[in-house]
């Protein structure tokens, strides 16, 4: 398997990603965690993660699960098309209905096993890879789930990683103080996890995770 998990874009290691993923080509952007957003702040989000991407060697496109809704086998036709995906943050729940909709939690993380995609993430690109988003709750609303994406929460995470993540930890991004709260019921139901400032970064190059 080959992960880079972030809690804040690159963090402090873009060169790890860049050494991860190889030669720069085609590259997958996902934006579903923000698909609760309003229609220009996501289109923002978007655009920057395509640009600063393309700076760094990538042809990147984003990879819209909207459009994919119940397409599970269009949705499988077009990821093969790409080497790398590179799941951006939000809301996590959200994030992991699309996933779901579209069968994009499969389709990636049987490519993912298999060394055929590299996965690439932060914020809740992160998160979501766990085996379970039992506590994620602290941090994001699965409110926002319903109306934006018209069904149900998904409690189960890809299953790629054996922890959980808790992202911005002791950031400025954290302005409710989520991370402690996080790692307090993730103490208390025996969870295992990681914190990640937003320096910080998980990468996988075969089975084991490596700590940067």
């Amino acid at each position: 398997m080959k992960m880079f998990l972030a809690s804040y874009r690159f963090g402090d290691h873009v060169d790890e990603f860049l050494a991860l993923t190889g030669m720069p080509g085609r590259i997958a952007v996902i934006a579903s965690a923000a698909d609760g957003w309003p229609s220009t702040a996501r289109q923002s989000a978007v655009a920057t993660e395509v640009r600063d991407l393309r700076k760094l060697g990538f042809d990147p496109h984003e990879l819209d699960l909207r459009s994919f809704v119940d397409r599970p086998a269009q949705l499988a036709k077009e990821l093969d098309r790409y080497d790398t995906v590179w799941v951006r943050g939000g809301n996590t729940f959200v994030l992991r209905a699309q996933l779901s909709r579209s069968g994009a939690d499969g389709a990636i993380a049987r490519r993912v096993r298999e060394g055929t995609l590299t996965y690439g993430g932060y914020s809740a690109g992160a998160c979501v890879v766990s085996t379970t988003l039992r506590g994620v709750e602290v941090a994001d609303d699965p409110d926002e789930v319903l109306p934006a994406t018209s069904t149900k929460v998904v409690w189960d995470g890809l299953g790629l990683i054996d922890f959980a993540v808790v992202p911005h930890f002791g950031s400025i991004l954290d302005d409710n103080g989520s991370g402690p709260k996080m790692v307090s019921q993730y103490e208390l139901e025996n969870i295992p996890y990681r914190t990640l400032t937003d320096e910080q970064v998980v990468v996988i190059d075969g089975e084991l995770p490596i700590f940067l």
